[in-house]
């Protein structure tokens, strides 16, 4: 199973910007997805999730402000963030968790919210 993530880039405060993240390979089953997030010098930290059955939990920090999606067709999940900060600077990676708790990492996307 790959994951192929896709959407980052440089944006202005305030701006959005949607990430994607399409899952390739035999998948038995998606237990859940999560969006993880690391910025230079710091933890890599869970910024959203969301499960097979839709249910879905946000860090504190982007609440409000982040939605996670998924489509269990096309094995993506998505996540649009509005209202950017310059501390939502970071190398976003998704990871799929697969119905025996397997994780698969994709490869991380840099956000970067400056003007």
């Amino acid at each position: 199973v790959q994951l192929q993530a896709s959407g980052g880039g440089l944006v202005q405060p305030g701006g959005s910007v949607r990430l994607s993240c399409a899952a390739s390979g035999t998948i038995s089953s998606v237990y859940a997805w999560g969006w993880y997030r690391q910025a230079p010098g710091k933890q890599r930290e869970l910024v959203a999730g969301i499960t097979s059955g839709s249910t879905t939990n946000y860090a504190g920090s982007v609440k409000g402000r982040f939605t996670v999606s998924s489509d269990n067709a096309k094995n993506t999940v998505y996540l649009q963030m509005n209202s950017l900060k310059p501390e939502d600077t970071a190398i976003y990676y998704c990871v799929l968790t697969s119905g025996v708790k397997y994780n698969y990492w994709g490869q991380g996307t840099q956000v970067t919210v400056s003007s």
